[in-house]
């Protein structure tokens, strides 16, 4: 097959360097970008006089005849074109002859398929939103049914102090939502169009870049055309984005492995998002929350491919950057395969508030409460932390909780310790003290909620 771009050679290249060179087993996936993009260009090149008005109607109703070709199944993408560009633009000459040739005025590839990319991860990351505004919603969901609901809260995986089921995921939605932040950022500099940047200097025609933008949908130009085309930054920030998203999905995912184990026991995940195992009848795992930690690695690797591809690169345009787009399908794919089965597992998943409150009762949770005690009758914090390590030692070599040793055994340490002592220490009670700003009590989840109930609106 002849090349588009013979003339400086004779475009007569090897089997092997063809197979190297091309493209289209994976880029062919932006073919409804090229198109859009290519009756935009059709439309701009109109406006400017570039093209007559019925050059640039048959090219339009060229364009949409493939596209809708494509759609359909009846047109199959040539796996012998160089790329999908190359494609699209020699499906059109067919169709329509010489009119056809006419549509890469004023452009280039290299700014064509930085448009590509950009419209595509506009599209893709519309997406990611919407599947990560369903997760919030299951979250707050499942928050507010437990915003009371008591479990040990951990620090280096030990038991640390009382804290409510609805609040530990409601820190889940304020690490989710910041991701949505973060997404929704790269985006904005996602949205500048590179089209009629060129090669990397422009173009001598009289074009409209700001028209054929806004026919795109963008909210304006990259203004150095050397850096339309030279960079892929809009990417890399994106897929930044979605390895933070994927890190707080596995960490996620993690703790629901270890709850839903025997040894905690603090969720029981429905059979939809387990399986069992091939040779133990008894068993039900966590594959889904598994899979979701380990394909986290995948995003992190498409971006880690991506950064080492740039950081050598000089200006402007050099063929490394076609290894841009493997990494960037493979990380949304990724991602939005992750989302809806991560939700769906969390939505259809149980709290069993009895274990978590057993949990909550073992390891001493209670004893900075202790020490909080002897604090506000005056004792000096330091002093207070070490009689109340003494009396957890006291605890535990008689087997008991701080809420079983009897008043006689405090009074020994300290007057300051009287029958109300009981109260403070109760484990509700010690939950819904916390009534600080972002605390564990019921107000202040019931606060942050309302926070994030209203954050999730406008993603």
């Amino acid at each position: 097959m002849a090349k588009l771009w013979t003339g400086r050679t004779d475009g007569v290249t090897s089997r092997q360097a063809d197979d190297f060179n091309s493209s289209i087993r994976f880029d062919s996936r932006l073919y409804r970008e090229d198109i859009t993009g290519s009756i935009a260009h059709a439309k701009m090149l109109a406006k400017c006089s570039i093209l007559t008005p019925g050059e640039a109607e048959t090219i339009i109703e060229g364009l949409c005849g493939i596209l809708s070709d494509l759609e359909t199944g009846k047109l199959p993408i040539d796996p012998e074109s160089e790329d999908v560009h190359m494609f699209v633009e020699e499906t059109l000459t067919k169709r329509i002859g010489d009119a056809g040739k006419k549509l890469h005025t004023a452009r280039s590839r290299n700014d064509q398929v930085a448009l590509d990319l950009r419209l595509y991860l506009k599209k893709e990351g519309s997406a990611i939103l919407a599947q990560l505004k369903d997760l919030l919603a299951v979250i707050a969901e499942k928050a507010e049914a437990g915003k009371a609901l008591i479990l040990p809260g951990y620090t280096h995986l030990q038991h640390a102090q009382p804290i409510t089921f609805g609040h530990h995921l409601a820190a889940y939605a304020y690490m989710f939502l910041r991701d949505a932040d973060r997404i929704r950022d790269a985006l904005a500099r996602t949205d500048l169009s590179p089209i009629g940047s060129c090669a990397l200097a422009g173009t001598t025609y009289p074009t409209d870049r700001a028209y054929e933008a806004e026919l795109l949908g963008f909210s304006g130009i990259v203004p150095n055309s050397i850096d339309g085309v030279a960079d892929r930054d809009f990417a890399i920030e994106f897929l930044s984005a979605l390895a933070i998203l994927m890190m707080h999905l596995s960490r996620f995912s993690e703790e629901i492995v270890l709850w839903s184990s025997s040894e905690f026991g603090f969720l029981q995940l429905s059979d939809a998002y387990t399986t069992g195992s091939s040779i133990m009848p008894q068993k039900k795992n966590p594959d889904m929350a598994e899979l979701v930690r380990g394909k986290t690695g995948r995003v992190y690797g498409d971006l880690m491919a991506i950064l080492t591809v740039f950081k050598g690169l000089p200006l402007a345009y050099n063929k490394d950057m076609q290894e841009d787009k493997e990494s960037v399908f493979d990380a949304c794919d990724t991602v939005r395969a992750c989302l809806p089965v991560f939700t769906g597992m969390l939505a259809t998943a149980e709290p069993k508030a009895e274990r978590m409150l057993s949990a909550a009762k073992e390891g001493f949770l209670n004893a900075t409460d202790l020490a909080d005690y002897l604090t506000k009758k005056g004792m000096p914090f330091r002093d207070a932390y070490r009689l109340s390590g003494r009396l957890v030692a006291e605890a535990i070599r008689e087997g008991r909780s701080l809420e079983a040793l009897p008043l006689e055994t405090y009074k020994s340490e300290s007057e300051l310790f009287d029958a109300d002592l009981y109260g403070e220490i109760d484990l509700a009670a010690c939950v819904n003290k916390r009534r600080s700003a972002g605390g564990t009590s019921v107000s202040s989840v019931e606060a942050q909620l309302a926070e994030i109930k209203e954050k999730i609106k406008n993603i």
